[in-house]
């Protein structure tokens, strides 16, 4: 194999799929399907967000080796931004606010270095996201192998795939989706930007097209308009089945288009990219994988229960006044303390005002250890002192935000579609054994005729590449 496709549908269920499919039998997911191998037993990480779900993919780790719980989080090894590191304890919030404009930007030239926490152990040098990442990358292990990489996705912040080293990435684009992300027209376009990098890609030039590279022996994308559209669109029966055709919440609400065009946009999208690589003579040796890097709940409407995260810190402030450090609530509520100590007491409130934050489990302490099954590499400082799973329906959110979310363990937010399309192998088979998106990564490498045990959290998690079948 010299190539391997990557292309997550952010949002998309497995189920999504299978309806997809069925209704449009034609299309190109159901060309992917007949082409491929499908693993209809997926699992994306947990905290189910799309950092995780991400370096899952890339590292074949969970966040207990790559060190990373979500995309805004906290470190008590740290310092803040812009300070003198005369104090630790910081907010890492790898998403937009650490470009020079959130709502603009595509490189790593567009991340503000002021907005970045500091590391006091180094001269309170800034931390750029591939520097906060504890493990190395499938990017990093094919470029050091002399193979060309490309990446595009959603934020700038993406650069974290370039790995520890920062050199893992040759062609890396991220333009910012935060001015599209309620908007289901505007992230299609947005989309497109990602979509027509692919394609100079698979015709040998760089993202932008400008100039002779050759084609990437690891590049793909991540859509949003999956995500999009069900966060502001959504489905109009409760078991997901067909999705609704115009926006449903926001000032966009009655206006096309809706979850049904966004889904028909990405197929369109995955089509033409499908026939780009057989038109150039690829079929032949390109890996194509097909996934998500998390999936969203609630599917059914009726269930959906808002909670403003804002009620978090009073009470947990009401142990001790300032005690909170973080709180990242989506459909999961992770907690980190100014004071560690006080995790158990902070956990007795919460499971106190179950109710008023929608609580269904809190964890704190050691516990919140074996929730992420430990810490492997050296991320003591990193997890959250306190995990709040809420009740089924619930999402993190002011009223009428949104429809949807993601970051919870809920079998809604991790059953996640993953086709495989491999040269030389059947295809239209579907594999019911239970597997997980960090098997990715050393099927990548080992489709590449690369060592699997390169990855470090391949090595620390001993994760396996997935079954070609005859296993399963």
């Amino acid at each position: 194999m010299e190539h391997v496709l990557l292309l997550s549908l952010d949002g998309f269920h497995d189920v999504d799929l299978t309806n997809y499919v069925a209704a449009h039998p034609t299309s190109a997911l159901a060309e992917v399907v007949a082409r491929g191998r499908r693993y209809s037993n997926a699992s994306a990480q947990t905290p189910s967000d799309s950092f995780p779900g991400t370096l899952a993919m890339a590292t074949g780790g969970s966040p207990r080796s790559t060190g990373v719980y979500y995309d805004v989080s906290w470190d008590n090894s740290l310092s803040p931004a812009g300070s003198d590191c005369s104090t630790r304890g910081a907010l890492v919030p790898f998403n937009q606010t650490i470009n020079v404009n959130a709502n603009t930007g595509d490189s790593v030239a567009d991340i503000n270095p002021a907005k970045l926490p500091r590391d006091p152990d180094h001269g309170c040098s800034v931390v750029y996201p591939h520097q906060f990442l504890k493990v190395n990358t499938i990017y990093e292990v094919a470029h050091a192998a002399g193979l060309r990489t490309a990446v595009a996705d959603k934020h700038p912040s993406y650069e974290i795939l370039s790995g520890p080293s920062g050199t893992g990435i040759d062609d890396f684009y991220g333009p910012e989706f935060n001015a599209a992300k309620a908007d289901i027209k505007k992230i299609m376009a947005n989309d497109e930007l990602k979509v027509r990098a692919v394609l100079n890609e698979i015709d040998g030039l760089d993202h932008d097209g400008t100039a002779v590279v050759g084609v990437p022996a690891i590049f793909g994308m991540n859509f949003q308009a999956p995500n999009i559209g069900q966060k502001f669109s959504g489905y109009v029966d409760g078991a997901g089945t067909i999705p609704q055709s115009v926006t449903t919440i926001g000032p966009l609400a009655g206006s096309a288009p809706g979850l049904a065009q966004a889904l028909d946009y990405v197929d369109g999208a995955v089509g033409r990219m499908l026939s780009r690589v057989g038109a150039n003579g690829l079929n032949g040796d390109t890996m194509i994988i097909l996934t998500a890097k998390h999936a969203n709940s609630p599917v059914d409407r009726s269930t959906l229960r808002w909670i403003d995260p804002a009620g978090f810190a009073p009470l947990i402030n009401s142990v001790q006044p300032g005690l909170t450090a973080q709180v990242t609530a989506d459909t999961m509520a992770l907690v980190w303390l100014t004071d560690r100590t006080r995790a158990a007491d902070v956990a007795a409130v919460l499971e106190a005002n179950a109710a008023t934050v929608g609580a269904s489990t809190v964890t704190s302490g050691a516990a919140v250890a074996e929730l992420f099954a430990g810490q492997l590499g050296g991320n003591a400082s990193r997890i959250p002192d306190v995990v709040v799973q809420p009740a089924t329906g619930v999402v993190y959110a002011a009223p009428n935000a949104k429809l949807v979310d993601h970051g919870s363990g809920s079998a809604e937010d991790t059953h996640v579609p993953l086709v495989i399309i491999e040269p030389g192998r059947k295809g239209g088979r579907t594999l019911v054994c239970p597997v997980s998106l960090r098997q990715i990564a050393p099927t990548v490498l080992r489709a590449l005729g690369l060592r699997e045990d390169t990855l470090d959290a391949v090595r620390l998690e001993g994760t396996q590449r997935l079954t070609n079948g005859d296993e399963c």
